[in-house]
C-alpha cells in the first residue's frame, strides 16, 4: 500500500517531465532536420543543445540576437527555425559566412543580418580580437546568445560586447555566456588562451549593469585537467564549459 501510494505522488511528476513544451519540440526538430550536417549532428551529445536552450529558457516568441554565430552556424540552425513562426532571430558581428548559408533557406524567414564591421585586432593582447564603443541600432530584445567567443576578445572589447548586449535588452531580458573554462586567476600562455576564466566574466558582465541569477553544469567535464590547449586532439570535444545567465534589471 506505502509502495503504490508513492507511486501514485510520482505518477504526476513524471509524466509533466516527460511532456515537452512547443518550444521544445521545435527544439528538437530543428535538431533533426536534414539542413544539419553529420558533423553538425556529432557535436550534439557534447554540445546538449535541447539542454542548454531550454536552461536558457528560450522561448519560440522571442526576438534573439545570436552574436558571432561561426562560419558553420551550428546554433543558427536551431534557433531560426524555432523563431521563425513567432519570433525573431537576429546576427551580428562575424556573419558574413552564415549569412550565405542561410540566403534565402525554409526556416529562417524571420532571421535577420544585423551589418557589424568593428571588429579589429588588439593593440593590448596580439592573440585576440576587439571591439569599440558601439550600439547594434535595435531594443527591447529578449535573449542574447554567445558561445564560445568571450575569449577572443580582449578585455576593452569585452567590456563593449557586454555594454552593447545590455543597450539592446528590455528589462528582464536574458544574456547568457557560454565558453571554455580556465582556473581562477590562472596566468595567461598559449595553452589556456582560449579559456578564459569564469569570475572573470562574471564581474565584468555585471560591471555593465546585468544581473547573475543562474548557472549550469551541463557542459561541466571532470576530465579537462584546464590545462591544455582546446584545440589539442587530446581535448577537443571534451572541453570544460561554463554556462552563465544573466538578466537586465
Amino acid at each position: 500500500m506505502r509502495l503504490l501510494l508513492v507511486l501514485a505522488l510520482m505518477f504526476p511528476l513524471l509524466a509533466g517531465a516527460a511532456d515537452p513544451t512547443p518550444t521544445g519540440v521545435k527544439i528538437r526538430a530543428a535538431i533533426d532536420h536534414e539542413r544539419r550536417t553529420d558533423a553538425d549532428r556529432e557535436r550534439d551529445r557534447n554540445r546538449q543543445p535541447l539542454e542548454t536552450l531550454t536552461f536558457l529558457g528560450l522561448q519560440d516568441d522571442m526576438k534573439v540576437l545570436e552574436l558571432l554565430p561561426g562560419r558553420s552556424g551550428w546554433y543558427t540552425k536551431i534557433l531560426g527555425p524555432v523563431l521563425e513562426e513567432k519570433g525573431n532571430l537576429y546576427l551580428s558581428i562575424g556573419t558574413s559566412s552564415v549569412a550565405r548559408m542561410i540566403a534565402d533557406q525554409p526556416g529562417f524567414a524571420s532571421t535577420e543580418v544585423i551589418p557589424f564591421d568593428g571588429v579589429g585586432k588588439s593593440t593590448i593582447d596580439e592573440r585576440r580580437a576587439t571591439v569599440p564603443e558601439f550600439s547594434f541600432g535595435i531594443r527591447r530584445i529578449d535573449m542574447v546568445l554567445t558561445f564560445r567567443n568571450m575569449h577572443n576578445f580582449d578585455t576593452d572589447g569585452r567590456a563593449n560586447l557586454n555594454k552593447a548586449a545590455f543597450e539592446v535588452l528590455k528589462k528582464g531580458g536574458r544574456y547568457a555566456v557560454v565558453d571554455h573554462t580556465r582556473r581562477h586567476m590562472q596566468p595567461e600562455s598559449y595553452e589556456v588562451w582560449r579559456r578564459i576564466d569564469p569570475v572573470q566574466v562574471i564581474k565584468e558582465v555585471e560591471a555593465a549593469g546585468f544581473k547573475f541569477v543562474d548557472y549550469s553544469d551541463l557542459h561541466y567535464k571532470p576530465d579537462d585537467e584546464l590545462r591544455y590547449e582546446v584545440g589539442r586532439e587530446s581535448v577537443t570535444g571534451n572541453t570544460d564549459r561554463f554556462t552563465l545567465l544573466f538578466e537586465k534589471p
